[in-house]
């Protein structure tokens, strides 16, 4: 399928202001929305203005605790990781031509020369700089910055929201390629809000043919199976031991779900780990040696913003379906709230409102 990609072309861009408006967390509970200085510009950074963002539940995490295990808001800090926008301006080293591209923001900086960076796994750089993770801050504002070679081109048949929220869609292709599914493969996944509709999708795409869901909301579950699920299950009442699945993707963080998805997974199958719940779980070792179960945690994502950008322009992946919820950023507060109300996937905040 052949797709263009909007670029306005800025020959005279306007200039731009000195502040822009953002929704601080100031600790937990506590957000206001600010006026700070516009984000300096490096000579390889794009200055993107910011179109949509996606809340996610770790920025829930840090608005209602205050910190994620090591990582704690000791200083006033802006949350927000998925995001598009528009680039407002380059760098001095950057192709002027990018200027007014609508852009996918992959919101990491990794440093490029440590060990784990040169051996591609720069997801596990451990000097990496990710947005809303204390000290940096994230895109609950009108504008940021990125690494020019980490905004990337979005054709015009790709949404704001559904560019901004490639972002969770990565973490979805990234756990698929961990659990090796391809065509023909069974798969389990526990869990049916964004992040395990998300990975049902993307299981979905890389061909697998039964694509087994798990929850205890009826209404998550039919959602599911609209979406591409084959197979749903209540996990008050549905035993999932015996499925004999290729491949456990866990995207709800419970660790029951997590103890009885091991043992619905086949002699030399994966499990993966993605959902945010305890820090320590009690697992089935013995279940796990005897068939040789690999398991694996997943942290973030690698190299996925291409295959997701074709993926959403061909149509293999919806992710607008995921928004149910519409905030402009001096409701950025209410966004982070929407996600316990029935019926709520994902909250969307537009900083340009």
């Amino acid at each position: 399928m052949t797709t263009s990609t909007t670029r306005t072309p800025l020959l005279d861009p306007p200039e731009l202001p000195a502040t822009m408006r953002a929704a601080i967390l100031h600790r937990q509970g506590a957000m206001t929305l600010a006026t700070v200085p516009i984000p300096h510009l490096e000579a390889d950074q794009v200055l993107v203005q910011v179109s949509a963002v996606g809340v996610c539940g770790s920025d829930v995490h840090y608005y209602e605790h205050g910190r994620i295990g090591d990582y704690v808001v000791d200083h006033p800090l802006i949350l927000g990781h998925e995001l598009a926008g528009r680039i407002a301006a380059v760098g001095s080293s950057v192709d002027p031509a990018r200027l007014g591209a609508r852009v996918a923001v992959e919101p990491q900086r990794p440093c490029r020369t440590c060990k784990q960076c040169k051996a591609g796994r720069y997801n596990l750089c451990p000097e990496m700089k990710f947005y809303a993770t204390p000290p940096v801050d994230g895109a609950f504002a009108e504008y940021v910055t990125i690494q020019s070679d980490f905004a990337y081109d979005i054709p015009d048949n790709v949404s704001d929201e559904a560019a901004a929220l490639i972002e969770p869609l990565s973490v979805g292709l990234w756990a698929c390629e961990r659990a090796k599914i391809k065509p023909g493969s069974r798969v389990l996944i526990a869990g049916a809000g964004p992040i395990g509709i998300i990975a049902v999708q993307a299981a979905r795409a890389y061909g697998a043919s039964e694509i087994y869901v798990t929850d205890i909301a009826h209404d998550r579950l039919a959602f599911a199976l609209e979406h591409g699920a084959t197979h749903a299950l209540n996990a008050k009442t549905d035993s999932v031991e015996g499925l004999d699945v290729d491949a456990f993707i866990d995207a709800s963080g419970a660790p029951q779900a997590v103890r009885s998805g091991i043992r619905a997974v086949g002699p030399a199958g994966r499990v993966i780990l993605v959902g945010l719940g305890a820090d320590e779980v009690e697992l089935p070792v013995s279940f796990i040696q005897n068939r040789e179960i690999w398991l694996s945690g997943v942290f973030r994502y690698t190299n996925t913003w291409p295959l997701a950008i074709q993926l959403l322009a061909d149509g293999k992946v919806d992710l607008d379906i995921l928004v149910t919820g519409k905030f402009s950023l001096s409701e950025s507060e209410a966004a982070l709230k929407a996600g316990k109300q029935p019926g709520q996937l994902k909250a969307v905040v537009y900083p340009g409102r």
